[in-house]
Protein backbone atom coordinates (compact mmCIF):
# COMPACT_ATOMS: atom_id res chain seq x y z
CA UNK A 1 0.00 0.00 0.00
CA UNK A 2 1.39 3.56 -0.86
CA UNK A 3 0.79 5.18 2.42
CA UNK A 4 2.14 8.82 1.17
CA UNK A 5 -0.96 8.51 -2.02
CA UNK A 6 -3.74 7.43 1.02
CA UNK A 7 -2.02 10.53 3.25
CA UNK A 8 -3.22 13.04 -0.04
CA UNK A 9 -5.96 10.89 -0.41
CA UNK A 10 -6.86 11.88 3.24
CA UNK A 11 -5.25 15.55 3.84
CA UNK A 12 -4.94 16.81 0.51
CA UNK A 13 -1.73 17.80 -1.80
CA UNK A 14 1.38 19.80 -0.53
CA UNK A 15 3.48 21.53 -2.56
CA UNK A 16 6.33 23.86 -2.85
CA UNK A 17 8.01 26.52 -4.53
CA UNK A 18 11.48 27.09 -3.54
CA UNK A 19 13.40 30.44 -4.45
CA UNK A 20 16.27 29.19 -6.00
CA UNK A 21 16.02 28.62 -9.53
CA UNK A 22 17.40 25.37 -10.71
CA UNK A 23 15.56 23.37 -8.17
CA UNK A 24 12.36 25.75 -8.79
CA UNK A 25 12.10 24.11 -12.46
CA UNK A 26 12.95 20.74 -11.19
CA UNK A 27 9.74 20.90 -9.05
CA UNK A 28 7.20 22.52 -11.64
CA UNK A 29 5.91 21.52 -15.27
CA UNK A 30 4.20 23.65 -17.65
CA UNK A 31 0.37 21.63 -18.32
CA UNK A 32 -2.64 22.85 -20.47
CA UNK A 33 -4.44 23.42 -17.01
CA UNK A 34 -1.83 25.60 -15.51
CA UNK A 35 1.46 25.32 -13.85
CA UNK A 36 1.84 21.73 -11.98
CA UNK A 37 4.08 21.18 -8.82
CA UNK A 38 5.35 18.36 -7.43
CA UNK A 39 3.57 17.01 -4.52
CA UNK A 40 6.09 16.97 -1.20
CA UNK A 41 4.06 14.08 0.01
CA UNK A 42 3.15 11.60 -3.18
CA UNK A 43 5.87 13.02 -5.58
CA UNK A 44 3.28 13.71 -8.15
CA UNK A 45 2.72 16.61 -10.43
CA UNK A 46 -0.81 18.30 -9.22
CA UNK A 47 -2.00 21.29 -10.05
CA UNK A 48 -3.82 21.89 -6.68
CA UNK A 49 -3.17 21.39 -3.07
CA UNK A 50 -1.51 23.79 -0.38
CA UNK A 51 0.79 25.32 -2.05
CA UNK A 52 3.71 27.45 -0.26
CA UNK A 53 6.86 29.19 -1.81
CA UNK A 54 10.23 30.26 -0.10
CA UNK A 55 13.61 29.02 0.39
CA UNK A 56 14.47 25.40 0.18
CA UNK A 57 15.36 25.56 3.43
CA UNK A 58 12.50 26.38 4.85
CA UNK A 59 10.18 23.99 3.32
CA UNK A 60 7.99 21.47 5.23
CA UNK A 61 9.07 18.16 6.45
CA UNK A 62 6.18 16.47 5.42
CA UNK A 63 5.92 13.09 6.78
CA UNK A 64 6.06 10.10 4.07
CA UNK A 65 5.53 6.27 3.96
CA UNK A 66 6.16 4.44 6.70
CA UNK A 67 5.63 7.43 8.82
CA UNK A 68 2.06 8.37 7.74
CA UNK A 69 1.62 4.19 8.67
CA UNK A 70 3.08 5.28 12.33
CA UNK A 71 0.50 8.56 12.18
CA UNK A 72 -2.56 6.25 11.47
CA UNK A 73 -1.70 3.72 14.12
CA UNK A 74 -1.25 6.68 16.65
CA UNK A 75 -4.99 7.51 15.89
CA UNK A 76 -5.98 4.27 16.63
CA UNK A 77 -4.40 4.60 20.29
CA UNK A 78 -6.04 8.32 20.31
CA UNK A 79 -9.53 6.94 19.65
CA UNK A 80 -8.86 4.80 22.48
CA UNK A 81 -8.22 7.50 24.87
CA UNK A 82 -11.55 9.03 23.47
CA UNK A 83 -13.39 6.52 24.57
CA UNK A 84 -11.42 6.60 28.21
CA UNK A 85 -12.59 10.18 28.09
CA UNK A 86 -16.21 9.75 28.00
CA UNK A 87 -16.33 6.32 30.14
CA UNK A 88 -14.76 8.14 33.37
CA UNK A 89 -16.05 11.58 32.66
CA UNK A 90 -19.69 9.90 32.94
CA UNK A 91 -18.79 7.99 35.95
CA UNK A 92 -17.29 11.35 37.43
CA UNK A 93 -20.67 13.00 36.65
CA UNK A 94 -22.10 10.17 38.57
CA UNK A 95 -19.80 10.27 41.39
CA UNK A 96 -20.51 13.90 41.70
CA UNK A 97 -24.50 13.62 41.31
CA UNK A 98 -23.92 11.16 43.73
CA UNK A 99 -22.15 13.02 46.42
CA UNK A 100 -24.72 16.05 45.90
CA UNK A 101 -27.69 13.80 46.42
CA UNK A 102 -26.77 10.20 48.10
CA UNK A 103 -30.53 10.47 49.90
CA UNK A 104 -32.48 10.52 47.45
CA UNK A 105 -30.29 7.88 45.22
CA UNK A 106 -30.29 6.10 48.13
CA UNK A 107 -34.50 5.82 48.26
CA UNK A 108 -34.58 5.53 44.68
CA UNK A 109 -32.51 2.29 45.12
CA UNK A 110 -34.71 1.18 47.87
CA UNK A 111 -37.93 1.74 45.97
CA UNK A 112 -36.25 -0.61 42.64
CA UNK A 113 -34.68 -3.45 44.67
CA UNK A 114 -38.52 -5.39 44.96
CA UNK A 115 -38.84 -5.14 41.56
CA UNK A 116 -35.20 -5.82 40.33
CA UNK A 117 -35.58 -9.48 42.57
CA UNK A 118 -38.69 -10.05 40.77
CA UNK A 119 -36.81 -9.14 37.37
CA UNK A 120 -34.14 -12.03 38.58
CA UNK A 121 -36.40 -14.88 39.70
CA UNK A 122 -38.53 -14.59 36.77
CA UNK A 123 -34.87 -14.81 34.69
CA UNK A 124 -34.13 -17.94 36.99
CA UNK A 125 -31.29 -15.83 38.52
CA UNK A 126 -29.80 -16.10 41.93
CA UNK A 127 -30.10 -12.25 43.30
CA UNK A 128 -27.25 -13.08 46.30
CA UNK A 129 -25.11 -13.77 43.41
CA UNK A 130 -25.04 -10.77 41.74
CA UNK A 131 -21.82 -8.55 41.08
CA UNK A 132 -24.32 -5.85 40.04
CA UNK A 133 -26.53 -5.19 43.27
CA UNK A 134 -23.38 -5.88 45.10
CA UNK A 135 -21.41 -3.01 43.72
CA UNK A 136 -24.50 -0.83 44.13
CA UNK A 137 -24.96 -1.65 47.47
CA UNK A 138 -20.71 -0.90 48.29
CA UNK A 139 -21.05 2.00 46.59
CA UNK A 140 -24.08 3.29 48.74
CA UNK A 141 -21.60 2.56 52.00
CA UNK A 142 -18.54 4.09 50.48
CA UNK A 143 -17.15 7.00 52.74
CA UNK A 144 -17.45 10.33 52.35
CA UNK A 145 -13.76 10.84 51.98
CA UNK A 146 -13.71 8.29 49.39
CA UNK A 147 -16.35 10.07 47.52
CA UNK A 148 -14.71 13.37 47.77
CA UNK A 149 -11.57 11.89 46.19
CA UNK A 150 -13.55 10.19 43.20
CA UNK A 151 -15.11 13.63 42.75
CA UNK A 152 -11.80 15.28 42.62
CA UNK A 153 -9.41 12.55 41.27
CA UNK A 154 -12.33 11.13 38.34
CA UNK A 155 -12.45 14.33 36.35
CA UNK A 156 -8.91 14.86 36.63
CA UNK A 157 -8.09 11.20 34.77
CA UNK A 158 -10.52 12.23 32.40
CA UNK A 159 -8.85 15.07 31.51
CA UNK A 160 -5.39 13.49 31.09
CA UNK A 161 -7.48 10.90 28.70
CA UNK A 162 -8.71 14.12 26.52
CA UNK A 163 -5.33 15.64 26.24
CA UNK A 164 -3.33 11.97 25.41
CA UNK A 165 -5.47 11.21 22.74
CA UNK A 166 -5.77 14.78 21.25
CA UNK A 167 -1.80 15.05 21.04
CA UNK A 168 -1.57 11.54 19.81
CA UNK A 169 -4.44 12.62 16.86
CA UNK A 170 -2.10 16.04 15.55
CA UNK A 171 0.98 13.39 16.00
CA UNK A 172 2.51 16.14 17.72
CA UNK A 173 5.58 16.41 19.88
CA UNK A 174 4.15 17.07 23.20
CA UNK A 175 1.40 14.90 22.69
CA UNK A 176 3.45 12.03 22.34
CA UNK A 177 5.65 13.13 25.03
CA UNK A 178 2.56 13.50 27.14
CA UNK A 179 1.03 10.16 26.35
CA UNK A 180 4.21 8.25 27.07
CA UNK A 181 4.58 9.95 30.93
CA UNK A 182 1.32 10.08 31.86
CA UNK A 183 0.70 6.38 30.53
CA UNK A 184 3.79 5.23 32.13
CA UNK A 185 3.18 6.88 35.19
CA UNK A 186 -0.27 4.31 35.56
CA UNK A 187 1.68 1.29 34.85
CA UNK A 188 3.38 0.50 38.24
CA UNK A 189 -0.83 0.41 39.75
CA UNK A 190 -1.57 -1.42 37.10
CA UNK A 191 0.91 -4.34 37.85
CA UNK A 192 0.02 -3.69 41.38
CA UNK A 193 -3.80 -4.63 40.69
CA UNK A 194 -2.82 -7.53 38.56
CA UNK A 195 -0.25 -8.79 41.43
CA UNK A 196 -2.76 -9.36 43.99
CA UNK A 197 -5.00 -11.27 41.78
CA UNK A 198 -7.22 -9.06 40.82
CA UNK A 199 -7.22 -9.75 37.47
CA UNK A 200 -10.53 -9.33 34.62
CA UNK A 201 -9.95 -9.20 30.89
CA UNK A 202 -10.48 -5.87 30.95
CA UNK A 203 -7.52 -5.17 33.62
CA UNK A 204 -5.67 -7.16 31.39
CA UNK A 205 -6.50 -5.73 28.24
CA UNK A 206 -5.84 -1.98 29.33
CA UNK A 207 -2.18 -3.03 30.69
CA UNK A 208 -1.44 -4.59 27.39
CA UNK A 209 -3.00 -1.38 26.17
CA UNK A 210 -0.78 0.99 27.75
CA UNK A 211 1.93 -0.95 28.05
CA UNK A 212 2.24 -1.46 24.15
CA UNK A 213 1.54 2.46 23.66
CA UNK A 214 4.68 2.93 25.58
CA UNK A 215 6.72 1.33 23.77
CA UNK A 216 5.77 2.27 20.34
CA UNK A 217 6.41 5.59 21.13
CA UNK A 218 9.84 4.94 22.35
CA UNK A 219 11.27 3.07 19.95
CA UNK A 220 9.02 4.67 16.94
CA UNK A 221 9.30 8.59 17.76
CA UNK A 222 12.39 8.28 19.34
CA UNK A 223 11.66 9.67 22.26
CA UNK A 224 14.31 10.78 25.32
CA UNK A 225 16.88 10.48 23.18
CA UNK A 226 16.06 6.75 21.95
CA UNK A 227 17.80 6.06 18.78
CA UNK A 228 19.45 8.96 18.04
CA UNK A 229 16.48 11.17 19.28
CA UNK A 230 14.51 14.35 17.49
CA UNK A 231 17.62 14.83 15.63
CA UNK A 232 17.70 11.82 13.97
CA UNK A 233 14.43 11.67 13.86
CA UNK A 234 13.97 15.11 11.89
CA UNK A 235 17.08 13.43 9.68
CA UNK A 236 15.28 10.74 8.83
CA UNK A 237 12.61 13.00 7.38
CA UNK A 238 15.10 14.89 5.70
CA UNK A 239 16.09 11.88 3.65
CA UNK A 240 12.30 10.91 2.97
CA UNK A 241 11.66 14.84 1.55
CA UNK A 242 11.55 15.51 -2.36
CA UNK A 243 13.36 18.89 -1.77
CA UNK A 244 15.96 16.97 -0.37
CA UNK A 245 15.75 14.20 -2.82
CA UNK A 246 15.99 16.87 -6.21
CA UNK A 247 18.83 18.82 -4.60
CA UNK A 248 20.63 15.59 -4.10
CA UNK A 249 19.96 14.68 -7.71
CA UNK A 250 20.72 18.70 -8.79
CA UNK A 251 24.17 18.89 -7.09
CA UNK A 252 25.07 15.30 -8.75
CA UNK A 253 24.26 16.58 -12.28
CA UNK A 254 26.25 19.74 -11.66
CA UNK A 255 29.30 18.07 -10.44
CA UNK A 256 29.10 15.61 -13.16
CA UNK A 257 28.81 18.23 -16.29
CA UNK A 258 31.04 20.08 -14.35
CA UNK A 259 34.04 18.08 -14.66
CA UNK A 260 36.16 17.99 -18.10
CA UNK A 261 36.42 14.55 -20.01
CA UNK A 262 39.81 13.33 -18.97
CA UNK A 263 39.10 10.22 -21.04
CA UNK A 264 38.62 12.73 -24.39
CA UNK A 265 41.56 14.91 -23.24
CA UNK A 266 43.93 11.73 -23.18
CA UNK A 267 43.05 10.39 -26.43
CA UNK A 268 44.00 13.26 -28.81
CA UNK A 269 46.54 11.69 -30.73
CA UNK A 270 49.25 13.49 -32.71
CA UNK A 271 48.43 12.44 -36.76
CA UNK A 272 51.43 11.55 -38.84
CA UNK A 273 52.29 13.45 -42.00
CA UNK A 274 51.28 11.84 -45.00
CA UNK A 275 54.21 9.24 -46.00
CA UNK A 276 55.68 8.96 -41.98
CA UNK A 277 55.14 6.44 -39.90
CA UNK A 278 53.32 6.63 -36.80
CA UNK A 279 55.28 8.28 -34.48
CA UNK A 280 55.38 6.35 -30.96
CA UNK A 281 53.83 7.95 -27.83
CA UNK A 282 56.38 9.18 -25.30
CA UNK A 283 56.51 10.87 -21.92
CA UNK A 284 56.26 14.52 -21.76
CA UNK A 285 58.46 15.90 -18.80
CA UNK A 286 56.78 19.35 -19.81
CA UNK A 287 53.62 20.10 -18.15
CA UNK A 288 51.00 21.33 -21.33
CA UNK A 289 51.40 25.21 -19.99
CA UNK A 290 55.43 25.43 -21.00
CA UNK A 291 55.00 23.72 -24.28
CA UNK A 292 52.14 26.25 -25.58
CA UNK A 293 53.97 29.26 -24.39
CA UNK A 294 56.99 27.75 -26.12
CA UNK A 295 55.11 27.59 -29.42
CA UNK A 296 55.28 23.89 -30.28
CA UNK A 297 51.69 22.86 -30.83
CA UNK A 298 52.71 19.14 -31.23
CA UNK A 299 55.99 18.00 -29.49
CA UNK A 300 57.20 14.81 -31.08
CA UNK A 301 60.93 13.73 -29.82
CA UNK A 302 61.43 10.67 -31.25
CA UNK A 303 63.80 10.30 -34.63
CA UNK A 304 62.69 10.82 -38.10
CA UNK A 305 63.93 8.26 -40.38
CA UNK A 306 64.90 8.73 -44.05
CA UNK A 307 62.97 7.40 -46.38
CA UNK A 308 64.84 4.11 -47.92
CA UNK A 309 66.68 4.79 -51.59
Amino acid sequence: MDWSLFGCARQGHVTYAPDEPELRNRLMAPTAGGTAWRCLRCGAFVTDGEHGSGPAAAAPLVRRGQELRSELILRVFAVERFLRFLIVGVAAYGVWWFKYDQAGIQRAYNNAVPAIRALYQDLGLDVSHSKLLVLVNHALTISPRWITILTIGLPVYALIELVEGIGLWLGQRWGEYFAMIATSVFLPLEVWELARGHITWLKVAAFAINLLLVIYLVWTRRLFGVRGGKAAYDDRLRTESVIEMEQAALVAATATSGQPDQASRASTAIQPEPGEPAAAPTRSTAPPARAAQSGSTRPDTTERRSPPT
